[in-house]
């Protein structure tokens, strides 16, 4: 055989042999099923009683009580106000709608705030303080890792609370 035969039958032999053992191989892992989504198909529901009167929420994905990722949807009324609290993990806020304010801080005050219109987006770290409040509804799409929560500086502060609720 000459150098160039030679050389082709390896490449074809490789070629061929690099596929079956190609198909062989154990498929990977399924990615988790694909979810797809209208807003028309939100269920919302009534927001915890740690949130605004008038809160309404739409879970998305996952369950936020639960270890593992979540994603979910928040809408606050217009003159809605979320007193200075943190959350136990990082919380990622997307504003879809309306025009919310976002400060950090262990103390309300709007003058440290920064107005977020639709597109916005925040990371908070896990226990940063923060507050927020708008004058319009907004509504925010928050992802993270479970469990959620929110423990607010000033227990007094929590509306649930208020309710004579835990």
């Amino acid at each position: 055989m000459k150098p160039v035969q030679t050389a082709l039958m390896v490449v074809l032999v490789m070629s061929i042999t690099g596929r079956w053992v190609a198909q062989a191989q154990p498929k990977p892992k399924m990615a988790p099923q694909t979810q797809v989504m209208a807003p028309a198909e939100l269920k919302w529901v009534d927001g915890s009683p740690a949130m605004p009167p008038g809160t309404k929420v739409a879970v998305i994905e996952g369950d936020p009580k639960q270890r593992g990722p979540f994603t979910m949807r928040l809408k606050f009324p217009a003159d809605y106000k979320v007193a200075p609290h943190w959350h136990p993990g990082v919380e990622h806020v997307t504003v879809l709608s309306g025009t919310g304010y976002f400060a950090l801080g262990t103390t309300f005050d709007t003058a440290k705030g920064q107005a977020l219109p639709p597109g916005s987006f925040v990371v908070i770290p896990p226990k940063t303080p923060h507050f927020a409040w708008g004058k319009e509804e907004v509504v925010v799409q928050l992802h993270g890792m479970g469990p959620w929560g929110i423990t607010y500086v000033n227990p007094a502060d929590d509306p649930s609370k208020k309710l004579g609720q835990k």
